[in-house]
């Protein structure tokens, strides 16, 4: 039996949430640069997003870049936001054949304006579409997340819009990139990492995360099959007992 005949269509998690770790290594084990493990890893967001609407998956949530990535050598950063262009154009068209779509968090404004635009062209013409959400965190940290929501209310607070009585975890909830979506009940991690990365810190505080050894290019199916699987084999008690 495979892994998605062991699936309980039932039980599935409405949103799962990804970070796609071990590009580079991928590639220094082919002989071949890091921006090599990136192209081929947008294979494996192919498959990912495909299973997850196949299966009806509402959310996909990807850790695509993040804040501290801008660090990085500059041909690789280059690289990588001419490979999302590249990307984006070329899927949007899929995307929209298959109802499928596509959200962004993170900061945006930091994109290149090429980046920004196309990525803006492709929410936009996708927006209409109901079967699955993929979600790009892009230029993306939770603690910028949180910091920026803490910004935004300490300005309504000043501004006499909100008091502080009125600060509760749904209204900072609601000044999150996320507050659109449904905070990931599943977090697959690739590549052997035990951490999250600075990724959904608040979102996950109660998602079950799941960690396998495979590298990014190389996660197919009946890889999220697995991790689904494991999902639904764990008791969810939010803190309280059985």
């Amino acid at each position: 039996m495979s892994s998605k005949e062991k699936i309980d269509i039932a039980k599935l998690p409405q949103h799962i949430a990804i970070i796609m770790d071990g590009n580079g290594r991928w590639a220094k084990q082919k002989g071949k640069v890091r921006v090599f493990g990136h192209q081929n890893g947008v294979k494996a967001v192919k498959e990912t997003i495909e299973a997850a609407a196949e299966l009806g998956i509402n959310f996909v949530t990807l850790y695509a870049f993040s804040t501290e990535n801008w660090s990085r050598p500059k041909y690789e950063v280059d690289a990588l936001m001419q490979l999302l262009v590249k990307t984006i154009n070329s899927e949007t068209k899929t995307l929209n054949k298959n109802n499928i779509r596509l959200l962004a968090i993170g900061d945006l404004e930091s994109l290149p304006k090429n980046c920004k635009k196309e990525l803006m062209e492709a929410i936009n013409s996708t927006s209409q579409n109901t079967r699955t959400t993929l979600v790009l965190a892009l230029s993306y940290s939770s603690k910028w997340e949180i910091i920026d929501a803490v910004k935004q209310i300490s300005l309504k607070v000043k501004n006499n819009e909100i008091s502080i009585d009125d600060i509760d975890q749904n209204l900072f909830s609601s000044f999150l990139n996320t507050s659109s979506i449904p905070d990931p009940e599943l977090l697959i991690r690739t590549s052997g990492e035990y951490r999250i990365s600075n990724f959904l810190l608040w979102q996950i505080a109660y998602s079950e995360l799941y960690f396998t050894e495979k590298l990014w290019p190389d996660f197919r199916k009946e890889d999220l099959y697995e991790a689904i699987v494991d999902f639904q084999s764990r008791e969810r008690r939010f803190g309280k007992t059985s």
